[in-house]
């Protein structure tokens, strides 16, 4: 088996099955630059260090949306609320006009944000990484918020967007940092 290769029982639909079973969030990543503001629809986004921050996440390496935010140097990362499924849809398109009926807001960062997100960072480009037929793309975190918006993430799980049940959801603050010692 090379490298490159999957296992020999496999293909990329079972692959792509196969990792369909973990749940991601969906982000839309926007940037702006001469051209006006553009975005992407992004399932691999996290946290890198928190000491510098940085965040990241992974973008097809044939993506002109990556070009455009790789010259622009910021971009936002916007994380969609339950209710934003019809965004990230529009955002995930190939071709078309992506921002067709989303509605934006400017802040003080160059790019610009999507209304309505339960959260949003703001980031200057850190580093773009090839990794395999992707970038990932690595931010610094200049700014970023979660305003108080009485929704859910909106999650991609098993080829589809679903919504977190909130009734199995713990309460802010259950989680102790003394729970990952034991791991």
């Amino acid at each position: 088996m090379t490298a490159t290769a999957l296992p020999p029982r496999s293909d990329p639909a079972t692959f792509r099955r196969a990792l369909g079973h973990v749940p991601t969030s969906v982000c839309v990543v926007t940037t702006s630059d001469q051209n006006g503001p553009t975005g992407m629809t992004v399932g691999s986004f996290t946290s890198i260090s928190l000491d510098p921050a940085l965040v990241g996440f992974f973008a097809d390496s044939a993506s002109t949306t990556l070009l455009r935010l790789r010259h622009a140097g910021h971009f936002t990362v916007n994380i969609l609320s339950d209710a934003q499924g019809a965004i990230c849809q529009a955002f995930a398109r190939k071709h078309g006009d992506r921002l067709a009926d989303v509605p934006l807001v400017s802040g003080e960062h160059p790019a610009p944000r999507v209304a309505g997100a339960i959260g949003w960072i703001d980031c200057g480009l850190e580093s773009v990484v090839t990794v395999g037929d992707h970038e990932l793309v690595v931010g610094r975190v200049l700014d970023l918020d979660v305003p108080s918006v009485p929704s859910g993430p909106l999650v991609f799980f098993r080829g589809a967007l679903c919504q977190l049940d909130t009734r199995t959801v713990p309460s802010r603050g259950t989680w102790q940092r003394d729970h990952y010692a034991e791991w």
